[in-house]
C-alpha cells in the first residue's frame, strides 16, 4: 500500500496523499456512499477482470440520489476510471476496489441540502475474505436497519455500524459471521452479504422488502441459478426455516459465494457444503475470472486495449 495509487480530487495520486480534512461533514455524520467491486486476475490469460462494474455503479447513483450526493461522472467515465485505477497500480492479482462519494464540505451541520460533494476511490489486492469451505453464523441479537430508518438499499457509511455490531458480535462469540433480522422478525440477510436457503433442491431467498441491500452478487445468483435450472423463490424467511434447511450460503462482493455449515452451532447438511451451493459456487468463480463464455459480457478486462467508443 505504500506505493498504491488512488483517485482523488479529480485524478490519479499517490494514495497517502488522497486525505481529507478531519472537519469533513462525511467524517462527522456518516453522510457518504460507496460500492465493493472485485475485479479477478486470470493468470492463463494475464488479464485482469472487472466483475460487472456498470452495474456497481449504477447502484452507487441511487445510492448518491438518497443522500443528495452529485455524482460528477457518467457510469461510462466511472468504468474507465476504474480501468486506469488498476493499471496505474499494475495489479496482477486478485483486488477489491472501493468507490466512494460524498459530503465533501468541512462544516457543522446535520442536514445533506446545500453541501458539496466529492468522490475518490482506492484498490487493495484480496483474496478470500471468508472461507469458501464452510463458515459457522450466529443469528445476531442486533438487527437489521429499517428502510424507513436508513436506506437498507442503499450502501450508506454511517449505515455500517450496524453491520460491524453484528459481525463484531458474531466474531467475539467465536461464529464466522452473523445473521441479522429484519424488525418483523423475518430473516433479513448477513451482516453484509445476502443470503440463500435451499430447501426441497428450491433456491430461497428474502425479498427486496425485508431490509436487504439489493445485492449485485444476488442477481448473479438467480442468473447462474438459471443456468443450472435450479428453481428460484423469493420469499420471507423464518429463522427457524435456518435450522431444518438443506442448505445455507451467503453472496456478496466481499464474501463471494460462502456455504454455511452451522447455524447457531447447529449443522447444516451434516455440517458440509451441500451440492447446490458447490454447483453455483464453481460457476461464479469460473465467471468472474472471464471462463464462462455466455457471461463474459459481465466482466470487464482492464488490460486488454479498451474500446472508448
Amino acid at each position: 500500500m505504500a506505493d498504491a495509487v488512488a483517485f482523488f480530487d479529480g485524478r490519479l495520486m499517490p494514495l497517502k496523499e488522497a486525505n481529507i480534512n478531519i472537519a469533513t461533514h462525511a467524517f462527522n455524520y456518516g453522510t457518504g456512499v460507496f460500492e465493493g467491486i472485485r475485479a479477478y486476475w486470470n493468470e492463463e490469460q494475464e488479464e485482469l477482470y472487472i466483475v460487472q462494474p456498470g452495474t456497481h455503479f449504477r447502484r452507487m447513483q441511487r445510492s448518491a440520489r438518497l443522500l443528495q450526493i452529485d455524482l460528477p461522472y457518467s457510469e461510462e467515465r466511472l468504468v474507465r476510471i476504474t480501468q486506469d485505477l488498476l493499471r496505474a497500480n499494475g495489479f496482477q492479482e486478485d483486488v477489491y476496489i472501493r468507490p466512494l462519494a460524498y459530503k465533501a464540505d468541512a462544516v457543522i451541520k446535520v442536514g445533506l441540502s446545500g453541501i458539496s460533494s466529492g468522490f475518490a476511490m482506492f484498490a487493495v489486492p484480496m483474496g478470500d475474505y471468508v472461507s469458501m469451505t464452510g463458515i459457522h453464523v450466529a443469528v445476531s441479537s442486533w438487527r437489521r436497519i429499517s428502510d424507513n430508518m436508513i436506506p437498507s438499499r442503499a450502501k450508506v457509511v454511517g449505515a455500517y455500524v450496524n453491520a460491524a455490531l453484528s459481525s463484531d458480535q458474531a466474531r467475539l462469540d467465536g461464529y464466522d459471521e452473523a445473521i441479522m433480522l429484519a424488525d418483523d422478525g423475518h430473516v433479513s440477510e448477513a451482516s453484509s452479504s445476502n443470503l440463500f436457503m435451499v430447501r426441497n433442491e428450491t433456491l430461497i431467498t428474502p425479498p427486496v422488502t425485508a431490509d436487504i441491500l439489493e445485492g449485485v452478487t444476488r442477481q448473479l445468483v438467480f442468473e447462474l441459478a438459471d443456468d443450472l435450472k435450479i428453481a428460484c423463490e423469493v420469499r420471507n424467511i423464518d429463522r427457524t426455516e435456518l435450522y431444518s434447511a438443506d442448505e445455507l450460503f451467503l453472496c456478496g462482493t466481499g464474501v463471494q459465494l460462502a456455504s454455511i455449515v452451522t447455524v447457531d452451532r447447529r449443522p447444516v447438511n451434516h455440517g458440509h457444503p451441500g451440492p447446490i451451493t458447490q454447483a453455483l459456487q464453481k460457476q461464479y468463480l469460473a465467471l468472474v475470472r472471464g471462463q464462462l463464455p455466455a457471461h463474459r459480457h459481465q466482466v470487464t478486462p482492464v488490460y486488454r486495449p479498451r474500446n472508448d467508443a
